[in-house]
């Protein structure tokens, strides 16, 4: 496959990881309770998990370039929300810190 359509696919894997993420909010649930916020995350997992599966027993290369950029936009998201962190930390330093 060509390195362009591989590039493609990785960035609408991000694009869609990180509005999935930022969707249901990557710091605090939008509009919904902390329990469904956390099903989301849960259902976003196992999602996941299972199209890693096909693409590993599948070998297909489009759906394991799309796996890449998912795994950039999920990194990504897990950055801002430590990040989103560390900065009350900074606010409320605790004893240790």
């Amino acid at each position: 496959m060509d390195l362009s359509f591989d590039l493609v696919y990785a960035l609408i894997g991000f694009l869609i990881m990180l509005g999935i993420l930022g969707g249901i909010g990557i710091n605090k649930p939008r509009g919904m309770s902390v329990k469904t916020w956390c099903i989301g995350y849960l259902t976003v997992a196992i999602g996941f998990d299972i199209l890693v599966v096909l693409g590993l027993v599948g070998n297909y290369a489009p759906l394991n370039n799309l796996l890449i950029g998912l795994s950039a936009g999920a990194a990504t998201g897990l950055a801002v929300h430590v990040m989103h962190h560390i900065d009350e930390e900074g606010e409320h330093p605790t004893i240790m810190g």
